[in-house]
């Protein structure tokens, strides 16, 4: 059967960090760090910033395509912190980061070069043996590519230049799978079926492809919806919403420092120390990626203690309401997949092999590198022109 690596030939490999306090679930804090940051100097500033191989306050490195950050060496900076731009943490953690290469080991520019309201990121997940949860998650926001569990895999761009411009899809694959199928195909068609369809192995993410072509519309239908809710009204969709009005609300508020996490299957309540959500579906409880509990895994990241005396341990001294309504949405999310993932099983069948799409796969290595992109300018390090 086909591979996603096959079908999407271009795929990048996660961000690279090297630093988690470039990275928080809330703006405010990363302009706290930032601060805390310029306000020293010499070896402190060193011992602030965290310095591995690839980055000290000394590197010097180009601008991020699309942002306005300085490309001065760091340890003259004495400036406000850029405007933190939203992420995606894993596989539906939706966070902050700021967005100056000088800060990051590994930013992968390519991907920030494509991305704009017309892109979707496919993003693999780690494989974990007998684990649950979904092989691949859609993102509209720039995701980091990271995995809870087992190696993390690559992030694969719907199009391969900005204005939704050259699917990132095997040459040829889509006019196949028309003729194959008897209707046209478009690049939609095709990440809605990976996203309905995809399997995790140890070899890598498989996409079967099915030979009934009324099983190929049953997916991509569902392919779709499950699109809608992992886009969160990106692309002009709806934010996702249960139906028959059972929205989760919150019944008791939320401590100050909620200190642990739990759920009551029987009452469909989840429970942030004394905090109370319900009704929250065990759908959304259940859900796990690479064999992680998604709820468990996004109230952890925004209450575990951070060494005292790092950047990273400036956080808010409060549970911030937005954290609240953040977590109404993902409840909503996790449980509208969990539905979603059932009707999974209704695509198997007779697949296709290979052998069945000649002249398509295996794409060429042409195919598996970035696209030129010059339309726009980039900084290159100490304010030089940057060449693509």
């Amino acid at each position: 059967m086909p591979m996603l690596d096959e079908l999407m030939p271009w795929g990048v490999p996660p961000l690279r960090l090297g630093r988690a306090w470039v990275m928080a679930p809330d703006a405010g804090s990363l302009k706290a760090r930032w601060d805390a940051l310029v306000r020293v100097e010499g070896v402190e500033r060193d011992g602030l910033f965290e310095c591995t191989r690839a980055r000290t306050p000394r590197s010097a490195v180009a601008q991020l395509p699309g942002q306005t950050t300085g490309t001065g060496r760091f340890v003259r900076e004495d400036g406000r912190c850029p405007a933190p731009v939203r992420v995606l943490h894993g596989a539906f953690d939706e966070q902050w980061l700021i967005p100056d290469h000088r800060l990051i080991d590994s930013a992968r520019p390519e991907l920030w070069r494509v991305a704009d309201e017309r892109q979707v990121f496919v993003v693999e997940q780690g494989w974990v043996a007998d684990a649950s949860g979904p092989a691949v998650v859609l993102s509209a926001l720039l995701p980091d590519g990271r995995s809870p569990a087992g190696r993390p895999g690559r992030i694969r761009p719907l199009y391969r230049r900005p204005g939704g411009v050259e699917p990132n899809l095997a040459p040829g694959l889509l006019s196949a799978l028309g003729s194959r199928y008897g209707r046209e195909v478009d690049a939609d068609d095709v990440v809605a079926w990976i996203v309905a369809a995809a399997e995790s192995s140890a070899a890598g993410c498989v996409v079967p492809l099915p030979a009934d072509p009324h099983v190929w519309l049953n997916g991509v239908e569902l392919g779709r919806r499950m699109m809608e809710v992992q886009l969160r009204g990106a692309r002009g969709g709806e934010r996702p919403r249960l139906p028959g009005g059972r929205r989760p609300y919150v019944r008791a508020a939320v401590p100050a420092r909620p200190d642990a996490i739990a759920y009551d299957a029987e009452e469909e309540v989840l429970s942030l120390g004394t905090g109370r959500i319900s009704p929250v579906p065990a759908d959304a409880w259940d859900f796990e990626v690479g064999g992680v509990r998604v709820l468990e895994l996004w109230f952890e990241r925004r209450t575990a203690e951070a060494e005292p005396g790092t950047l990273e341990a400036i956080r808010p001294a409060m549970w911030p309401q937005e954290w609240t309504s953040e977590l109404l949405e993902l409840i909503t999310v996790l449980a509208l997949l969990g539905r979603l993932r059932l009707q999974k099983q209704e695509l198997k069948g007779m697949e296709m092999e290979i052998t069945e799409l000649p002249g398509v796969l295996p794409p060429s290595d042409v195919t598996r590198r970035p696209a030129s992109v010059l339309d726009h300018r980039e900084e290159g390090p100490e304010g030089q022109f940057a060449l693509l």
